[in-house]
């Protein structure tokens, strides 16, 4: 299939823009429930499930919510990589959540667009969500999203597209099934669940500390950043780029601009950020903050 006409050869002189996704109400309204206990108004501690959207609001009245048993880690068990009848409970409720969306049952979460466009254009991006999945995964979890959401029109593009980068970055690759060409291309990216085993392995091994999810994400926003910037090393590219990062969740957002403006944005200063709170029923594609830098890898 390696034609000229199956390959982008414009996708050279496109500008460089990548990007960072949460999962949870931001690609996908997922199925899976967080398990608390609900203090009633007779003093009771009774069990409560509650969504992802809902848990961001909650999360911090510990007057009237808890851990069963006080174990955060069984609060969150159905987001660990676990089988439910020989299927792994993330792809089972992706798969669900798709089938949902596809049939019209539940709309599209705010970056759904955005993910299948970054998608078909073949650009670079990361999955970074408080989860506690295995990489693979997540990446098993993208891999199905093409395979339900993309039209055959749509597939075709990705594939010229992806066929265009290796034309520019690895005139010599040996990719030529449809197949080969995308999985080499959904290899490249990351995919960080930060309460998986994986994930705290990679902390050790960059003797990182972190407190909680927040301080997980940025970790995972700068690995991305490296990663991205590493690549372009590798191929002499000098190139202005940007780097988006969209979450639902306000304080994940809010703590990630944070970052960004105090430490990114300046150990990085050739790389434009921009930040999108996607928590906004009234703006479906989410609040953007840009934070700028000097635009010049200076490689």
């Amino acid at each position: 299939m390696d034609k000229a006409h199956d390959i982008n050869y414009a996708v050279a002189h496109r500008d460089l823009r990548y990007f960072v996704f949460d999962w949870d109400d931001n690609i996908l309204h997922m199925p899976t429930h967080i398990h608390l206990e609900h203090l009633t108004d007779e003093g009771e501690w009774v069990p409560y499930s509650v969504s992802t959207s809902l848990f961001s609001l909650i999360r911090n009245d510990t007057e009237h919510y808890r851990p069963p048993g006080g174990s955060w880690e069984d609060a969150f068990r159905d987001f660990r990589d676990v089988e439910i009848e020989q299927e792994n409970v993330f792809l089972r409720d992706t798969r669900e959540a798709i089938d949902r969306v596809v049939s019209g049952e539940m709309p599209r979460a705010p970056s759904f667009e955005t993910l299948k466009c970054v998608l078909i254009e073949g650009r670079l991006f990361a999955i970074v969500t408080a989860r506690g999945h295995d990489p693979d995964v997540l990446k098993a979890g993208v891999s199905y999203f093409i395979e339900r959401t993309f039209t055959p029109d749509e597939k075709r593009t990705m594939l010229r597209n992806l066929r265009g980068y290796l034309a520019w970055l690895q005139p010599d690759h040996d990719k030529n099934s449809d197949d080969e060409v995308l999985e080499y291309y959904l290899s490249l990216n990351k995919y960080h669940g930060c309460m998986s085993p994986r994930f705290r392995e990679l902390l050790r091994e960059h003797n990182y500390e972190v407190a909680g999810t927040e301080e997980g994400k940025q970790f995972a926003i700068r690995d991305f950043v490296c990663h991205v910037i590493g690549i372009l090393r590798e191929h002499g590219v000098d190139r202005p780029i940007s780097i988006g990062f969209s979450d639902d969740d306000e304080g994940n957002a809010l703590a990630v601009e944070t970052y960004i403006e105090q430490e990114l944005a300046r150990e990085f200063p050739g790389v434009k950020f921009a930040v999108y709170y996607t928590n906004d029923p009234d703006l479906p594609s989410g609040r953007k903050v840009e934070v700028r830098g000097q635009l010049s890898l200076g490689l």
